[in-house]
């Protein structure tokens, strides 16, 4: 490797695997599994610290506050479930592979929505439905 080569970001950053396993998948599914508990457990506190506090002037406000919460809490549940079945897919050889067709799904893909589990052909959701409209 040249001397220009090393200096360069793309020689120092991890390359990506083009299949479904190794250390690479590994990181990143972890790192996004401390990212949505990190969210989790702020959404809880939030929720808890909200309902607390009780005793305010605009009770109705206070309620929809209070379900707006409780939603969001619920939807990063899931999100970090999904995130841990990646991790038991990785573990299992079942990461990277479509659970409908058995196809691999393509490591961009993967890359940008390591929790999932369908290629493009089977997804009966593409990506960015299920980002607006919370978990399938």
């Amino acid at each position: 490797m040249s001397r220009q080569e090393q200096a360069s970001p793309e020689a120092t950053a991890p390359t990506r695997p083009a299949g479904g396993s190794g250390p690479y998948w590994r990181a990143l599914l972890e790192a996004r599994w401390r990212a949505r508990l990190r969210e989790l457990i702020e959404l809880s506190l939030a929720y808890h610290g909200a309902e607390a506090s009780g005793g305010v002037v605009d009770q109705r406000a206070d309620q929809l506050e209070m379900q707006a919460l409780l939603d969001c809490a619920v939807e990063a549940r899931w999100k970090l479930a999904d995130v841990e079945e990646a991790l038991s897919r990785l573990t299992n050889g079942g990461f990277g592979h479509c659970e409908q067709c058995g196809s691999a799904i393509p490591a961009p893909l993967l890359a940008v929505i390591p929790e999932t589990r369908y290629c493009p052909r089977c997804d009966p959701e593409p990506a960015h439905v299920v980002a607006r409209r919370g978990r399938r």
